[in-house]
Protein backbone atom coordinates (compact mmCIF):
# COMPACT_ATOMS: atom_id res chain seq x y z
CA UNK A 1 0.00 0.00 0.00
CA UNK A 2 1.97 3.20 -1.38
CA UNK A 3 1.89 5.90 1.42
CA UNK A 4 2.68 9.83 0.88
CA UNK A 5 3.42 12.13 3.98
CA UNK A 6 3.18 15.36 4.50
CA UNK A 7 5.09 16.32 7.90
CA UNK A 8 7.27 19.43 8.45
CA UNK A 9 8.41 17.80 11.48
CA UNK A 10 11.61 15.70 10.86
CA UNK A 11 11.20 13.34 14.09
CA UNK A 12 7.89 12.34 13.63
CA UNK A 13 7.97 12.09 9.97
CA UNK A 14 11.27 9.85 10.22
CA UNK A 15 9.28 7.93 12.80
CA UNK A 16 6.36 7.68 10.73
CA UNK A 17 8.64 6.39 7.87
CA UNK A 18 9.71 3.54 9.87
CA UNK A 19 7.00 2.54 11.41
CA UNK A 20 5.19 2.24 8.26
CA UNK A 21 7.69 0.28 6.54
CA UNK A 22 7.89 -2.08 8.84
CA UNK A 23 3.88 -2.69 8.97
CA UNK A 24 4.64 -3.60 4.88
CA UNK A 25 3.70 -0.04 3.73
CA UNK A 26 5.47 1.58 0.71
CA UNK A 27 6.18 5.31 1.57
CA UNK A 28 6.44 6.73 -1.36
CA UNK A 29 7.38 10.16 -0.88
CA UNK A 30 7.73 12.74 2.64
CA UNK A 31 6.82 16.11 1.80
CA UNK A 32 7.32 19.27 4.38
CA UNK A 33 4.57 21.63 2.71
CA UNK A 34 1.19 22.07 0.91
CA UNK A 35 2.73 22.25 -2.62
CA UNK A 36 5.33 19.52 -2.29
CA UNK A 37 2.22 17.33 -1.19
CA UNK A 38 0.01 17.97 -4.13
CA UNK A 39 2.97 17.71 -6.52
CA UNK A 40 3.66 13.96 -4.73
CA UNK A 41 0.03 13.08 -5.29
CA UNK A 42 -0.12 13.81 -8.85
CA UNK A 43 3.55 12.00 -8.95
CA UNK A 44 2.75 8.80 -7.40
CA UNK A 45 -1.00 8.37 -6.77
CA UNK A 46 -0.92 6.76 -3.30
CA UNK A 47 -3.79 4.29 -1.29
CA UNK A 48 -3.49 6.92 1.32
CA UNK A 49 -2.45 9.94 2.70
CA UNK A 50 -1.05 11.36 6.18
CA UNK A 51 -1.31 14.89 6.44
CA UNK A 52 -0.40 17.34 9.50
CA UNK A 53 -2.95 20.07 9.90
CA UNK A 54 -0.42 22.83 10.06
CA UNK A 55 2.72 23.05 7.83
CA UNK A 56 4.79 25.76 6.88
CA UNK A 57 4.77 28.50 5.87
CA UNK A 58 2.57 29.72 8.54
CA UNK A 59 1.78 26.62 10.50
CA UNK A 60 -1.94 27.27 10.97
CA UNK A 61 -4.13 25.15 8.66
CA UNK A 62 -2.00 24.73 5.50
CA UNK A 63 -2.10 20.76 5.89
CA UNK A 64 -6.17 20.87 6.16
CA UNK A 65 -6.15 23.34 3.04
CA UNK A 66 -3.76 20.52 1.27
CA UNK A 67 -5.73 17.71 1.81
CA UNK A 68 -8.69 19.67 0.67
CA UNK A 69 -7.58 20.25 -2.55
CA UNK A 70 -5.96 16.96 -2.80
CA UNK A 71 -8.96 15.43 -3.06
CA UNK A 72 -11.01 18.07 -5.11
CA UNK A 73 -8.06 17.07 -7.74
CA UNK A 74 -7.80 13.37 -7.11
CA UNK A 75 -11.84 12.37 -5.85
CA UNK A 76 -11.88 9.70 -3.45
CA UNK A 77 -8.10 10.37 -2.25
CA UNK A 78 -8.18 9.02 1.32
CA UNK A 79 -6.52 11.00 3.39
CA UNK A 80 -5.46 10.75 7.27
CA UNK A 81 -5.14 13.72 9.17
CA UNK A 82 -2.69 14.25 12.13
CA UNK A 83 -3.48 17.33 14.87
CA UNK A 84 -1.99 17.91 17.90
CA UNK A 85 -5.56 19.26 19.40
CA UNK A 86 -8.79 18.52 18.52
CA UNK A 87 -9.75 21.27 16.29
CA UNK A 88 -13.44 20.88 15.73
CA UNK A 89 -13.18 23.82 12.28
CA UNK A 90 -10.74 21.78 10.67
CA UNK A 91 -12.71 18.89 11.30
CA UNK A 92 -15.57 20.03 9.82
CA UNK A 93 -14.15 20.92 6.49
CA UNK A 94 -12.31 17.54 6.08
CA UNK A 95 -15.80 15.64 6.78
CA UNK A 96 -18.18 18.30 4.60
CA UNK A 97 -18.02 16.72 1.49
CA UNK A 98 -19.55 13.75 2.72
CA UNK A 99 -17.28 10.90 1.15
CA UNK A 100 -15.62 8.54 2.96
CA UNK A 101 -11.51 7.84 2.87
CA UNK A 102 -11.06 10.05 5.55
CA UNK A 103 -9.45 10.03 8.77
CA UNK A 104 -9.10 12.71 11.69
CA UNK A 105 -6.59 11.33 14.65
CA UNK A 106 -4.39 13.28 17.09
CA UNK A 107 -0.57 12.66 16.91
CA UNK A 108 -0.42 10.88 20.32
CA UNK A 109 -2.80 8.30 18.65
CA UNK A 110 0.44 7.10 16.50
CA UNK A 111 2.41 5.45 19.63
CA UNK A 112 -0.80 2.90 19.56
CA UNK A 113 0.99 1.66 16.79
CA UNK A 114 -1.78 -1.46 15.76
CA UNK A 115 -4.69 1.02 16.24
CA UNK A 116 -2.42 3.53 14.03
CA UNK A 117 -2.36 1.47 11.57
CA UNK A 118 -5.87 -0.29 11.15
CA UNK A 119 -7.22 3.31 10.80
CA UNK A 120 -4.75 4.00 8.03
CA UNK A 121 -6.00 1.28 5.91
CA UNK A 122 -9.21 1.96 7.03
CA UNK A 123 -9.06 5.31 5.64
CA UNK A 124 -7.72 3.64 2.40
CA UNK A 125 -10.31 1.03 2.25
CA UNK A 126 -13.02 4.13 2.04
CA UNK A 127 -13.84 3.94 6.08
CA UNK A 128 -13.29 6.24 8.57
CA UNK A 129 -10.78 6.81 11.31
CA UNK A 130 -12.19 9.19 13.64
CA UNK A 131 -10.08 10.11 16.99
CA UNK A 132 -12.80 9.50 20.04
CA UNK A 133 -11.42 12.46 21.53
CA UNK A 134 -12.69 14.34 18.47
CA UNK A 135 -16.10 12.26 18.03
CA UNK A 136 -16.41 13.01 21.60
CA UNK A 137 -16.33 17.15 20.95
CA UNK A 138 -18.52 16.96 17.88
CA UNK A 139 -20.76 14.23 19.01
CA UNK A 140 -22.05 17.62 21.82
CA UNK A 141 -25.68 17.18 22.93
CA UNK A 142 -28.05 19.87 22.29
CA UNK A 143 -31.48 20.80 23.27
CA UNK A 144 -33.14 20.48 19.52
CA UNK A 145 -30.39 18.17 18.16
CA UNK A 146 -31.47 14.87 17.02
CA UNK A 147 -28.80 13.16 19.31
CA UNK A 148 -30.88 14.16 22.08
CA UNK A 149 -33.72 11.31 21.11
CA UNK A 150 -30.71 8.79 21.15
CA UNK A 151 -30.60 6.27 24.14
CA UNK A 152 -26.92 6.10 26.04
CA UNK A 153 -26.44 2.78 24.11
CA UNK A 154 -27.23 4.06 20.73
CA UNK A 155 -25.15 7.10 21.32
CA UNK A 156 -22.14 4.76 22.42
CA UNK A 157 -22.56 2.19 19.11
CA UNK A 158 -23.13 5.90 17.08
CA UNK A 159 -19.85 6.90 18.52
CA UNK A 160 -18.04 3.81 17.47
CA UNK A 161 -19.60 3.75 13.91
CA UNK A 162 -18.39 7.26 13.81
CA UNK A 163 -14.77 6.32 14.61
CA UNK A 164 -14.86 3.96 12.10
CA UNK A 165 -15.58 -0.06 13.66
CA UNK A 166 -17.73 -2.52 12.39
CA UNK A 167 -20.34 -4.34 13.80
CA UNK A 168 -18.60 -7.06 15.12
CA UNK A 169 -16.32 -4.71 17.12
CA UNK A 170 -18.71 -2.85 18.28
CA UNK A 171 -20.32 -5.79 19.71
CA UNK A 172 -16.91 -6.75 21.74
CA UNK A 173 -16.15 -3.47 22.78
CA UNK A 174 -19.95 -3.37 24.13
CA UNK A 175 -20.07 -6.57 25.46
CA UNK A 176 -23.25 -7.11 23.44
CA UNK A 177 -24.77 -9.49 20.24
CA UNK A 178 -24.00 -8.65 16.70
CA UNK A 179 -27.74 -9.13 16.14
CA UNK A 180 -28.29 -6.22 19.75
CA UNK A 181 -25.65 -3.94 17.45
CA UNK A 182 -27.65 -4.25 14.34
CA UNK A 183 -30.88 -3.06 16.24
CA UNK A 184 -29.26 -0.43 17.62
CA UNK A 185 -28.11 0.85 14.67
CA UNK A 186 -31.24 0.65 12.57
CA UNK A 187 -33.06 2.28 15.38
CA UNK A 188 -30.04 5.39 15.33
CA UNK A 189 -30.31 5.87 11.51
CA UNK A 190 -34.37 6.32 11.91
CA UNK A 191 -33.59 8.73 14.57
CA UNK A 192 -31.76 11.03 12.63
CA UNK A 193 -33.37 10.45 9.31
CA UNK A 194 -31.37 8.04 7.39
CA UNK A 195 -31.44 5.02 5.29
CA UNK A 196 -31.38 1.95 7.58
CA UNK A 197 -28.36 0.24 6.02
CA UNK A 198 -25.20 -1.34 7.07
CA UNK A 199 -23.11 -1.78 3.59
CA UNK A 200 -20.32 0.08 3.87
CA UNK A 201 -20.25 2.78 1.88
CA UNK A 202 -23.58 3.85 3.08
CA UNK A 203 -23.03 3.10 6.36
CA UNK A 204 -20.19 5.45 6.26
CA UNK A 205 -22.27 8.28 4.25
CA UNK A 206 -25.01 8.07 6.93
CA UNK A 207 -22.05 8.70 10.12
CA UNK A 208 -20.26 11.43 7.97
CA UNK A 209 -24.02 13.55 6.86
CA UNK A 210 -24.73 12.89 10.63
CA UNK A 211 -21.54 14.58 12.06
CA UNK A 212 -21.08 17.38 9.20
CA UNK A 213 -24.70 18.17 10.49
CA UNK A 214 -23.62 18.54 13.62
CA UNK A 215 -21.56 21.56 12.55
CA UNK A 216 -24.19 23.19 11.00
CA UNK A 217 -27.02 23.74 13.67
Amino acid sequence: MRVVIAEDNVLLSSGLELLLAAKGFEVAAVTRDGPAFLAAVAEHRPDVTIVDVRLPPSFKDEGIHAALRARRLHEGLPVLVLSQYVEREYARELLSDGQGGIGYLLKDRVSRIAEFTDGLRRVAAGGTAMDPEVISQLLLRGDNDPLSHLTPREHQVLALMAEGHDNATISDRLAVTDNAVHKHIGRIFAKLGLPAANSGHRRVQAVLAYLDHRQHP
